[in-house]
């Protein structure tokens, strides 16, 4: 089929699966206005007008806390207010504060090793990078070594690399990813799970009580290389400002390469290969390492109060506009940062003023409505998802609408800048009843749904709806398609490790003429009509049997119908 021919029954196909569903609209009460003035307003060239900005040297790279921070929710709060959209937060603003504390520390560090390795003395942010999260001026940690393998306890698949062996007050080493196990019912076979996102692994450590724990890079597992981990942590960083001022966490927490790994399990007598295959078994048991570290941090304290902007259209149907639909993106990138090939803005144009664009011109696109959509619509703008989601987190854990009451959560995340493809990725693809509309609308486009293309980089942890989930509400986070239109096979998974390589986290990452944006309003349209079929359908999606967060939700929902319950008498003591 050529291409004149394929593109034309995608629209006669859309346009069917429109008029269907209008159909079905009109027989509803206070039924909302058909979606196809919507579909044909989002514009690539206003898209491209919103990155150019965002990505632009005089935001800085949008890092929190920043100039580029003001200018961008000044500029995300007055294109809002300019579309109409009522304020997202009830106190009448388009912000939701998140307070949260910046640490940086001295580059001067020392990381030293006593016993057989006293020998080695490893370079900041060529060999390692370390921090501590605790809201302090200083930590001091000298502590035995251990390896635990992956450094996972999952009851469920009878795994834990500890088996018993006390750590407290040792500084744990873990292999980045989880087991690779060749039973696909154990930790998902080839995909990551929670297991294994470093975030995951110093939580356990703070759990066990350790001094710290240092993740061995590498980068087929990680997923990016250690230029990444370099450019991302090497560096200020941010977290939530919270009561106990993180002193629940490790002392430290960091990275080291494999070849600073690999030279200190040799000063111990051990083979860091054949250590690695021997984690990749129930059986493994902890390695301590006849090594003691030390290292002492000191911190420059900077507390910010950074910013989520939110924006909302309120639903025509007077029993469902009390429910909520949010769209998110995350507007923030590193600001400006170590030198790459003479540049020091991290402009961040894919990752993620793409996506900030996008949550833009999706909010334009539904006032192109003559009447809005059942349930309410939120158009969330969250800060800090480079440092961990925070912006995401905050919300999901401050929510300004009950997550009880919020449908679904589509996340726009580094969209596809390179044309027209065959299909659309959704990750965590069979999780929940969204499947189904996403299927739906993929294939009014002519499209198919395909799964994760690189499951074992364990993306569905990795982005802003993963808060919203573990919380309990079903999400669609989409990725770019691979099977480009009019590009020879395997060409879509090369430019995406292209990217990875070249301008993932990198000052690199900025408009480029060669981009081609007719995919990413293809993916915005879909986006659009998976949202735009939520707020309308009677039945709030769920999640599959057997889902990680399915008991939330039912906990949630339950929790807010006895809430909501008239007259009902209160429980006996």
């Amino acid at each position: 089929m050529s291409s004149s021919r394929r593109n034309k029954s995608s629209v006669a196909a859309v346009l069917a699966a429109v008029c269907l569903l209008a159909l079905g609209l009109a027989a509803q009460t206070n039924a909302p206005s058909t979606p196809e003035a919507a579909l044909k307003a989002v514009s690539a060239e206003n898209i491209l007008k919103h990155i150019k900005v965002l990505a632009s040297d005089e935001f800085e790279g949008r890092a929190p806390g920043s100039k580029g921070e003001e200018l961008t929710v000044k500029y995300l709060t007055e294109q809002f207010r300019a579309l109409g959209l009522a304020p997202g937060n009830p106190d009448g603003t388009f912000v939701q504060k998140v307070s949260m504390v910046e640490i940086t520390a001295d580059p001067k560090m020392k990381l030293a090793f006593s016993g057989a390795a006293a020998g080695i003395a490893p370079k900041y942010q060529d060999d390692y990078v370390a921090w501590t999260k605790r809201v302090t001026e200083s930590v001091a940690m000298d502590a035995d070594m251990i390896f635990v393998g992956y450094g996972v306890q999952a009851p469920e698949f009878q795994w834990n690399d500890f088996k018993g062996v006390d750590v407290t007050g040792k500084l744990i080493v873990v292999l980045v990813n989880d087991p690779p196990v060749a039973d696909e019912k154990v930790f998902g076979g080839k995909a990551m799970t929670y297991y294994g996102r470093w975030t995951y692994k110093f939580e356990k450590a703070a759990e066990k009580g350790a001094a710290g724990c240092l993740i061995i890079h590498e980068t087929g597992p990680a997923g990016y290389p250690w230029q990444v981990v370099r450019n991302s942590w090497g560096r200020g960083q941010f977290d939530l400002a919270t009561p106990d001022k993180n002193m629940g966490r490790a002392a430290v927490e960091g990275w080291m390469t494999w070849e600073l790994a690999e030279k200190l399990f040799k000063a111990a007598g051990k083979d860091l290969a054949v250590l690695k295959q021997a984690a990749v078994s129930r059986n493994f048991k902890p390695v301590p390492l006849g090594l003691r570290a030390k290292l002492d941090i000191k911190n420059t304290l900077r507390m910010v109060d950074s910013k989520n902007v939110i924006a909302r259209l309120a639903g025509s149907d007077a029993k469902l506009k009390d429910e909520y639909v949010i769209y998110c993106a995350h507007w923030d990138h590193f600001g400006i940062g170590p030198e790459v090939k003479g540049d020091k803005i991290y402009n961040g144009a894919v990752d993620n003023a793409s996506g900030t664009a996008a949550l833009l011109e999706m909010a334009r696109a539904y006032k192109q409505l003559a009447s809005p959509p059942r349930r309410s619509i939120l158009f969330l703008a969250v800060t800090g998802e480079e440092q961990g989601l925070l912006g995401s987190a905050y919300y999901a854990k401050r929510p300004l609408y009950p997550l009880a009451r919020t449908a679904a959560a589509v996340n726009m995340d580094a969209m596809n800048v390179l044309g027209k493809t065959r299909d659309i990725i959704s990750v965590g693809l069979g999780s929940s009843t969204l499947d189904e509309i996403v299927i739906a609308e993929a294939k009014a486009q002519g499209r198919v749904v395909k799964p994760d293309a690189e499951p074992e980089k364990g993306f569905f942890y990795r982005s802003d709806h993963f808060p919203f989930s573990k919380e309990g509400v079903p999400a669609f986070d989409p990725g770019e398609g691979t099977d480009f239109i009019g590009k020879p096979a395997g060409w879509g998974m090369k430019m995406r490790e292209k990217y990875t390589q070249e301008d993932y986290h990198k000052p690199s990452d900025e408009v480029k003429p060669d981009w081609d944006l007719s995919g990413l309003v293809q993916d915005a349209q879909l986006y659009f009509m998976v949202g735009y079929r939520v707020a309308n359908d009677a039945k709030m999606p769920e999640w599959k049997p057997g889902t990680e967060f399915k008991a939330k939700r039912e906990a949630s929902l339950k929790a807010a119908t006895e809430k909501s319950a008239p007259g009902k008498p209160p429980k006996k003591p």
